[in-house]
């Protein structure tokens, strides 16, 4: 499998990564550790976790449970430097974490010491931001998104504080390198700025949804992206499911994620049927898998380093584990841009 440089880091990821926010849900701990010895095999070297984690639902009984099995796994196989390890902080308005805490400097130590011990490991490869304190345009939010009520003064302080607690877990060990999530253009540029000034450890990823349905990244962030050297990390590269064609016409499969949440965080338009229907069109006339020619699509944008995507089962990852090394023609690339342009941000 391609593997790509994290940002300015010596770490290389495989083009695809192993998302596990189903992980101690809908994925039990069993079909789990199949998939992360499948991923091992087909090439994949790159998981991404988070604190939060499961999802579908939230719960305050289920938080961390992601990790520890991540760490079951870890501790049952001591493979853990076959893969590069990602997580998240969780922010303002998680009320099941830290009840709803910003991210500051003082909440960063003790989260860090509660996701090694869940995971069972002494370091974390890449530790992420999971979202802005400010708020964010991500999670269909963008329609309403309103940052005049921010203050520059107070967002840039808390960037150095934060930026000095991350620092500090770097020099005891417990991290290597620092990204973000769900961060806009501006936000990402003065992550970067205030590390200058202060000489501080850079966000060398960020991780915020692109598909070929949602392509918010493609324009200022993507040429921030390019000049600076940060890493895109796209999740829901499938559009939570929709791209697999397996909600098309009304179905809703048992145990899908449709099932658990109806309208799959805003994504579940009419709109978003038609655009499918076209993407799948696409994918009929040039003989491919609707789903594999979207994560081959995500995996070859220039300033992707590599597309988190997760599978409910390990049935579903051995299928979805083909758009490895797959390649889309030019002629392929044209048409998808063509059905973009006809059906721009579906949901």
């Amino acid at each position: 499998m391609k593997m790509n440089r994290l940002g300015k880091t010596d770490l290389e990821v495989s083009e695809l990564c192993l998302g596990t926010m189903t992980f101690g849900n809908q994925t039990p701990q069993s079909d789990a550790h199949r998939q992360m010895d499948m991923a091992l095999e087909a090439g994949i070297n790159f998981l991404d976790a988070a604190e939060m984690y499961p999802v579908n639902p939230i719960a305050k009984e289920t938080i961390g449970l992601t990790e520890e099995i991540l760490g079951n796994w870890f501790e049952k196989t001591g493979r853990r430097n076959d893969y590069v390890l990602a997580t998240k902080h969780s922010g303002a308005g998680m009320q099941h974490v830290r009840d709803g805490a910003p991210i500051t400097s003082e909440t960063i130590p003790d989260a860090v010491a509660d996701s090694l011990r869940r995971l069972k490991v002494d370091h974390i490869d890449l530790y992420q931001l999971h979202w802005p304190n400010r708020g964010s345009y991500m999670f269909r939010q963008n329609w309403t998104f309103d940052p005049s009520s921010q203050d520059r003064t107070s967002t840039l302080q808390n960037m150095a504080d934060v930026l000095g607690a991350l620092g500090r877990e770097i020099e005891k060990g417990h991290i290597r390198h620092i990204g973000l999530s769900n961060e806009s253009t501006w936000g990402t540029a003065m992550w970067l700025r205030v590390a200058e000034a202060m000489a501080g450890p850079r966000m060398e990823t960020i991780q915020n949804e692109y598909s070929l349905m949602c392509r918010l990244a493609d324009t200022d962030l993507a040429e921030l992206m390019v000049n600076e050297e940060v890493s895109l990390l796209p999740f829901s590269p499938l559009a939570a499911g929709l791209l697999t064609g397996k909600y098309q016409n009304g179905a809703v499969p048992d145990g899908s994620r449709m099932s658990l949440n109806d309208n799959l965080g805003g994504r579940k338009t009419d709109r978003a049927f038609e655009a499918v229907a076209a993407y799948a069109k696409v994918a009929d006339q040039a003989g491919l898998d609707l789903a594999l020619m979207a994560l081959a699509w995500s995996a070859q944008r220039p300033f992707v380093a590599s597309s988190i995507f997760g599978a409910t089962t390990s049935d579903q990852l051995a299928h979805l584990l083909k758009a490895a090394d797959m390649s889309l023609d030019g002629d392929v690339l044209m048409m998808l841009d063509d059905t973009h342009k006809q059906h721009p941000m579906p949901y």
